[in-house]
């Protein structure tokens, strides 16, 4: 049975170091390998297997004098390497991808190779182990094999070769077959060898595909670097020029709202950015500016529009003025601002709208304001309510253009609860519908302070708006426009503040009334709102002069009282009735003079009203001393100042401010000097 790189026979087999050669009729045969070289020549991509030869194909056993007969014996180390060569061949797997030719051969014959155990193949396989050579001890081959047949091994080595050679003739048949399936392998191994070929060449042909296109995507990625860095550059610019379909559509056609808006502010912004570029040198700019210039005109068209009807919105019946502000103008400021960027004189023309418009709103507010404060009750006090008068007579009197009837009796001397309007400066501010329904009788403070509070906080609300939603005007632009709106609010105003301390002689009210009118101008000028500050001092110069002369009447009604002999003979009787109570001309001067010390606790020197108490005390103190002269008694006279002096102590007692002090001052002087 034949073995790749093997002999093997069904007999034992002899050492192979020491096999001979065949012989048949006395003549040797030289023994070949049979190692198919087809099972050689397979490709792969590992190691290369090495050829199975026989050991015996490494020495001539041929008998007969050669002339290439050795005569020495082999180096043991070369049989040693070829030794460990022809196993390392042997047991080596075959390369990976590669069927093991056993089977193929197995596969092409039909019939199992005659193969041993594994155990009993390796065993089969001769092991030389280093220094296992031959000693020839210097004879040839011939002469070696000639010597060995004196040890009784010769005719077992015949037998042996003999056995070999008709075991060979045997099976001659089936070697030739396997000749011819080794030589039909080989064909089809050379098939493989051609499709392997051609499948290399397949290779190397996709290889420098992909290197072709590793190569244009390289390229393609150096393009796309440098369209990244000209979009860069290029990218805002363009950005700029390009209006937006959506928003082109938008403008011409979309309901104003929110989004309306914030297309109209990115359209804005482009068109700054167009503008703003030289058109002789960018194409795109020269392209685009007609179309810009027909987008802008229509978008101010419907700006226009969107304003007008607010306005109409302030015209309608009951409509709440800073509600549509908030909603209708403010939060559609953008508007207004580009319709003034791109067309002022539209602009201004709808600014005048709006202050025609916000002029009439006021002037029909207030005079039907007005007209719900003619209706309230009004205490009037007249030339009998002043200090001098003897009996004051309070009759319930109309004033001009102010209705009025009787009400309770009052005392026009005493401040009482009037000072807490100055207190409750913040309270709510009566309304034309609660007024109507109002028929309480007041001073006439309560309806200054209303009428005018309402005026102030409209004009602040104004203002504001004015100040914020055109703010593209200056400083006299919005003063003036301001002044437009409320010239005849204003006006009102200040006739509603004639006629109500025009006739008066109520010295307090009319304080309180100045009163109110400085804490106005401060908040004003806290607010910054310095457009109402001239209507403002146009009401201090009402009322400063008639608070003037109410106090000049209180003043020469006390010098008329030195000349009225009754009421100076009530003090200058008969001894026996002379008394030294305070006059009750005493009581009225210390509560007037506590009711003014007490709305002056806060105010400076250079106010009218120092100079007029101190015109007011004089006279008093005129009248005081012509009284107590028609006292014959001197003890009683003093007696009878030192009470006057001491309950005028007492009532302004509990004043505060510079100008108390200093007549609390004057009075403690006073009233040490008549002091028992």
């Amino acid at each position: 049975m034949w073995r790749p790189g093997n002999w093997s026979t069904p007999s034992p087999q002899p050492p192979r170091s020491a096999s001979p050669p065949l012989q048949i009729n006395n003549n040797a045969i030289p023994q070949r390998s049979y190692a198919p070289s087809p099972l050689g020549r397979r490709p792969t991509t590992g190691p290369v297997r090495p050829p199975l030869n026989h050991r015996s194909s490494m020495l001539s056993l041929a008998g007969g004098n050669t002339p290439n007969m050795s005569t020495t014996s082999l180096p043991g180390q070369l049989m040693q390497q070829q030794g460990v060569g022809y196993r390392k061949a042997v047991s080596m797997p075959p390369p990976p991808g590669v069927r093991d030719p056993m089977g193929v051969l197995e596969g092409i014959l039909g019939v199992p190779v005659g193969v041993k155990e594994k155990a009993d193949t390796v065993d089969e396989i001769p092991k030389l182990e280093y220094g296992e050579g031959i000693d020839f001890g210097g004879l040839s081959l011939e002469e070696f094999v000639q010597a060995g047949t004196g040890d009784g091994n010769s005719p077992k080595i015949r037998e042996y070769n003999e056995q070999s050679v008709e075991d060979y003739e045997n099976e001659k048949d089936k070697f030739q077959d396997l000749h011819r399936s080794i030589k039909a392998c080989d064909e089809v191994l050379k098939s493989v060898e051609s499709y392997l070929s051609a499948f290399q060449t397949d290779l190397g042909t996709v290889s420098g595909e992909i290197e072709s296109l590793q190569n244009r995507s390289m390229s393609l990625n150096k393009q796309l670097e440098n369209r990244k860095a000209v979009e860069k550059l290029l990218g805002p610019i363009v950005d700029d020029i390009v209006l937006p379909p959506n928003d082109v559509r938008r403008l011409v056609e979309g309901d104003v709202n929110d989004t309306w808006v914030k297309a109209l502010h990115e359209t804005d912004r482009r068109i700054s950015a167009i503008e703003a570029k030289d058109p002789a040198k960018v194409k795109a700019v020269r392209e685009v500016l007609p179309e810009l210039e027909k987008i802008t005109h229509k978008t101010i068209e419907r700006v226009r529009d969107f304003f007008v009807s607010r306005i109409k919105a302030l015209r309608t019946p009951g409509a709440n003025a800073q509600l549509i502000q908030q909603q209708g103008f403010l939060q559609y400021q953008q508007l207004f601002h580009f319709m003034a960027n791109h067309h002022s004189q539209l602009a201004e023309e709808i600014a005048q709208a709006y202050t025609n418009t916000m002029r009439w709103y006021y002037s029909t507010y207030f005079q039907r304001y007005h007209k719900t404060f003619e209706k309230l009750k009004l205490h009037t006090m007249d030339k009998n309510d002043v200090l001098g008068h003897e009996e004051p007579t309070r009759n319930g009197g109309i004033m001009p253009s102010l209705k009025g009837s009787s009400g309770p009796t009052y005392d026009p001397f005493n401040i009482g609860r009037r000072i807490e309007i100055l207190r409750n400066r913040t309270a709510p501010i009566m309304t034309a519908y609660q007024a109507e329904d109002d028929k309480t009788t007041h001073y006439p403070e309560y309806h200054f302070r209303h009428f005018n509070a309402a005026l102030i906080e409209n004009g602040s609300s104004e203002y504001t708006f004015i100040s914020e939603f055109f703010a593209h005007k200056k400083y006299d632009q919005i003063s003036y426009m301001f002044n437009q709106i409320f010239e005849q609010a204003f006006n009102l105003g200040k006739a509603f503040t004639k006629s109500l301390i025009d006739n008066t002689f109520d010295s307090l009210g009319v304080l309180i009334c100045v009163r109110l009118n400085q804490y106005a101008l401060f908040e004003m000028q806290k607010r910054r709102i310095p457009a109402a500050e001239g209507y403002l001092n146009a009401t201090n110069m009402l009322l400063w002069p008639r608070f003037q002369i109410v106090m000049d009447a209180h003043c020469e009604s006390l010098r008329r009282v030195n000349t009225n002999s009754r009421m100076l003979t009530a003090v200058s009787g008969p001894a026996s009735r002379q008394s030294a109570a305070p006059h009750f001309l005493t009581q009225r001067f210390a509560s007037l003079l506590q009711g003014i010390l007490s709305l002056s606790a806060e105010t400076g020197d250079d106010e009218p009203v120092q100079n007029s108490v101190g015109r007011l005390r004089s006279d008093f103190e005129a009248f005081l001393t012509k009284l107590s002269s028609g006292i014959s008694d001197p003890r009683k006279r003093e007696r009878f100042l030192f009470n006057n002096y001491s309950l005028i102590l007492t009532i302004i007692g509990d004043t505060d401010g510079k100008l108390a002090v200093e007549q609390k001052q004057h009075f403690e002087t006073l009233k040490s000097a008549f002091r028992e």
